[in-house]
């Protein structure tokens, strides 16, 4: 581990560990050193690699979870790479019912935070929640914005919305407690696609407001 960070190695299962980090950054430089060494053919074959917020899950292992274990607590992890991902473009219509209370909490107008928010650039760190949802990072810390105390009882489906120091858009219509800034009509999951999933983690996400070149 680079730095002073330090990790859990936690066994789950018959076949699978779960590995906890200090931040979500050391958790996607784990997955990506893992993703590589796993192509290379130099760590022990595993099933799936499946990141989250300050996880990485090695699921489906080829050998014994205590030596797997022992690898990976003597593992050096250089930082992230740079993403290598072509960049994934999600026009948005910056209309959503909770644009008024996130720029009130930004400290702009309303008409400045869509051209705030589409700014950055987003990276996806994990999915999860629904099938086809990634949580996008790129937000500098000044613009994290709480959940909803009470979360509604559907959103619908394309929501581009905030919580904390995530951007998502909602794949599916389905309960939330995220502020909705914006709707979208891409489509985040489709099975009949290959990759059903058109995010994954690691890929890199602009958000272009709609009415712009």
């Amino acid at each position: 581990m680079t730095g002073s960070g330090t990790r859990r190695i936690l066994p789950v299962g018959e076949d699978a560990l779960l590995v906890e980090l200090d931040s979500g950054t050391e958790a996607q430089a784990l997955h990506a050193e893992l993703l590589r060494l796993r192509a290379q053919g130099s760590f022990p074959a595993v099933r799936e690699l499946v990141p989250a917020a300050r996880t990485v899950l090695l699921d489906g292992l080829s050998e014994p979870a205590d030596r797997v274990a022992a690898r990976l607590a003597a593992l050096p992890l250089p930082p992230a790479p740079p993403p290598t991902h072509e960049v994934i473009e999600i026009p948005v219509r910056y209309d959503g019912p909770d644009l008024a209370e996130v720029a009130a909490l930004w400290g702009v107008s309303s008409t400045e935070a869509p051209r705030i928010h589409a700014s950055f650039d987003f990276r996806v760190a994990f999915c999860g929640f629904a099938p086809g949802f990634g949580y996008l990072t790129g937000l500098p810390e000044r613009y994290t914005v709480p959940r909803h105390t009470t979360p509604r009882a559907s959103v619908p489906s394309g929501s581009v919305a905030l919580a904390g120091p995530y951007t998502g858009v909602y794949p599916r219509s389905s309960p939330g407690g995220w502020q909705l800034i914006g709707t979208t009509d891409v489509v985040l999951w489709d099975h009949t696609r290959t990759p059903a999933a058109l995010l994954a983690p690691g890929a890199r996400v602009r958000f272009r407001p709609l009415g712009e070149a």
